[in-house]
């Protein structure tokens, strides 16, 4: 199949699948004679486990390690469990993070009353640092 086919089997850019192939998670495919690039079957398989990894917020470097580790049909998983268990603790610590920065938000606006001279405001006196702040 021509890359324009992969790409739409896959539910990605053209432009996803060159970028793949020049960051060497897709290995390059042979050219016909016509100067056309060849896709096959693996290429697909190989693009949809890029896309779902994608999606769980695994990295380019990350989705190159799981590829090798999956590569090795005959080990053990606890490597595959092992950076997935590390994603999600990544994930999680994220998670936390916006919670904070979400409180803090939700605090600052809800000691604003949004009416009154800018100067008083506690969003504003919060960001400046100021010790009365909110």
């Amino acid at each position: 199949m021509q890359i324009g086919q992969l790409a739409k089997r896959a539910g990605v850019s053209i432009d996803t699948v060159r970028y793949y192939e020049r960051q060497g998670v897709l290995p390059p495919a042979p050219r016909q004679a016509s100067g056309y690039r060849r896709y096959d079957e693996q290429d697909l398989a190989r693009l949809r486990f890029l896309r779902r990894a994608k999606a769980l917020g695994f990295t380019l470097n990350e989705i190159q390690e799981l590829l090798a580790l999956s590569g090795r049909r005959d080990g053990d998983m606890a490597a595959l469990k092992a950076a997935a268990s590390e994603k999600l603790a990544d994930v999680e610590r994220k998670l936390a993070e916006l919670a904070r920065i979400r409180d803090g938000l939700r605090a600052l606006v809800d000691a604003c009353p949004g009416h009154g001279e800018l100067q008083r405001c506690p969003i504003l006196a919060a960001l400046a640092g100021e010790e009365d702040a909110a």
